[in-house]
């Protein structure tokens, strides 16, 4: 059985445990009257999940993609452009969500002004300073991760049953406030990751 063993994980590459969707988002870059800015996205009030909220551009990947290839697919169908419109610059960190969903984020430049996004996902976009989001620090709320196991639970094959002391956590959560938009949920947590690793390194 060792030999059997060893055969299996003396050249396994490690996969996560658990089932994940995975989604990507692309971070925006645009040059406007000299200034580097962030484009974000409006969400179409007519979508099913989280319309009117302001995000990046992303969804789900398909089968057969890389989260890259997400990205700049979703970039282009979202923002209506073309591949050379979109200069690619690299990779965020990804979040491992408490959701069920990992989110891989990049950094793209934009190399076009007139951005006439798709009305059926987008109801429009905006841009905003990076220095904005440089100098100022968001507001922190943290979610509470509680367990709420469902009432068929095997409590009587715990230790402590009803009384067992499962683990919580934290998530935080970050408010912008730009002009009339609020900037929060994981958008605004990859935007405090993204700028926290431009300050460390300037």
């Amino acid at each position: 059985m060792i030999d059997k063993i060893n055969d299996i994980f003396k050249s396994r590459k490690a996969n996560m445990i658990g089932h994940y969707n995975k989604n990507s988002v692309m971070i925006p870059l645009c040059s406007m009257d000299g200034e580097l800015n962030l484009l974000f996205e409006v969400r179409s009030l007519n979508l099913k999940h989280q319309p009117g909220d302001v995000c990046f551009p992303g969804g789900k990947m398909e089968k057969g993609e890389i989260p890259k290839d997400t990205a700049i697919r979703e970039t282009m169908e979202e923002l209506n452009l073309n591949r050379e419109d979109i200069e690619f610059i690299g990779d965020m960190d990804y979040i491992v969500t408490p959701y069920n969903f990992i989110m891989y984020p990049f950094v793209c430049k934009l190399n076009r002004e007139d951005i006439s996004p798709s009305k059926e996902e987008v109801d429009h976009v905006f841009t905003v300073p990076l220095n904005f989001f440089i100098d100022k620090e968001p507001v922190l709320h943290e979610i509470e991760i509680v367990p709420h196991p469902k009432e068929d639970f095997p409590y009587n094959l715990i230790i402590g049953g009803e009384n067992y002391k499962f683990r919580r956590g934290k998530m935080p959560s970050y408010f912008y406030t730009y002009k009339d938009y609020i900037i929060w949920g994981f958008t605004a947590l990859i935007i405090k990751k993204f700028t926290d690793i431009i300050k460390n390194e300037i």
